[in-house]
């Protein structure tokens, strides 16, 4: 009697060149305080925080197939925690941030309770709806400003920091860091046996119920995960604006619209998908913005060619082309026959 059995194909050289030529950048963009200015400073930290949302988001829809059109529920759930944590419980800005991911990810788990029973565009819809809930409750809270919105006091600024170079620095810091946890994350999420049953699942749910895979419980936590980081993530964009209002904590065209267009243009579901689509995106902002109207309809006419001509997005498009795989998503497996 004969079985199957798999083994990991090893990762590639070109990965672990790939590996190293990371850890180099990461070493530059850390050092940014010292030979960038303030307004290169300020331009790096909303890449970064872009690219985390990205990422994110890539990782809901591009693996699990729950489209979301509400991420943007969490950046002003997050960015509302910090103002409430700092100003009414008093706690250090720094220490809210991570206590605000907490907050994330227990009310994720509610949310999702209502609206996994939702399917294809219901559920993006569900997701809509639940972020238009959270705009119009935080705006009857007077104490945080109602709907003309708040700033953080002095004071809890300046806890953060002596200076406002040092707060400036060290808040650069923060996101950076955040950002290299995140595609970390994601990618070591999808060289697991999860990130396998994610792909599957993607691909064919019923096939993979089949098969064993819990699907409720890969999407929950693959829904908690991102809540809680998409949390955290709006916490430290409010820290870094020092205001916040819920028009533009809940805001559907920054928060989810741009991230969406990432992704797409990028390349859904590759890690360097969202990677590509943050540097073509703001490549076209910093030179098309002072166009008015006439940059957001440009940018639509990008994606349009873009899904045209390449499906998969610039990313798929050349890594098909030239076959190049820098971070491999999911371990490879290789089947063995055997008694």
């Amino acid at each position: 009697m004969t079985t199957d059995h798999f083994e990991i194909v090893q990762s590639s050289p070109a990965s672990r060149i790939s590996l190293f030529i990371a850890l180099f950048i990461i070493i530059i963009l850390f050092l940014a305080p010292w030979w960038a200015g303030r307004a290169d400073i300020r331009l790096l930290s909303e890449i970064f925080l872009y690219l985390s949302l990205a990422s994110l988001w890539n990782l809901l829809a591009g693996y699990c197939g729950l489209v979301s059109v509400g991420q943007q529920a969490y950046v002003g759930f997050g960015g509302y925690l910090l103002f409430a944590l700092t100003i009414f419980a008093g706690f250090n800005p720094l220490l809210a941030i991570p206590i605000s991911g907490i907050f994330g990810a227990l009310i994720s788990l509610p949310i999702a309770f209502l609206i996994f029973r939702l399917r294809g565009a219901y559920f993006a819809i569900g997701t809509w709806v639940v972020a238009e809930v959270f705009r119009l409750s935080f705006a009857q809270i007077q104490s945080l400003g109602g709907g003309s919105g708040s700033s953080l006091p002095v004071s809890i600024v300046k806890s953060i920091a002596s200076s406002k170079a040092m707060r400036e620095s060290l808040i650069y810091w923060m996101i950076l860091g955040l950002t290299v946890l995140i595609l970390v994350s994601v990618y070591l999420i999808l060289r697991s046996r999860r990130g396998i049953a994610l792909i599957a699942i993607r691909d064919n749910e019923l096939a993979s119920e089949s098969l064993g895979i819990n699907i409720l419980r890969s999407k929950l936590f693959v829904y908690i995960v991102t809540s809680c980081l998409t949390t955290i993530l709006g916490s430290l964009i409010f820290l870094q604006k020092l205001r916040i209002s819920p028009d533009a904590a809940f805001n559907v065209n920054d928060w989810t619209a741009f991230v969406i267009f990432i992704v797409v243009i990028g390349g859904i579901g590759t890690i360097e998908g969202p990677i590509i689509g943050v540097l073509v995106f703001f490549a076209l902002r910093e030179t098309l913005a002072d166009l008015g109207t006439m940059y957001l309809i440009m940018l639509g006419c990008v994606a349009i060619a873009v899904m045209i001509k390449a499906p998969k997005g610039i990313w798929g498009y050349v890594s098909s082309t030239f076959k190049i795989e820098l971070f491999p998503l999911s371990r490879k497996l290789k089947k063995i026959k055997g008694d």
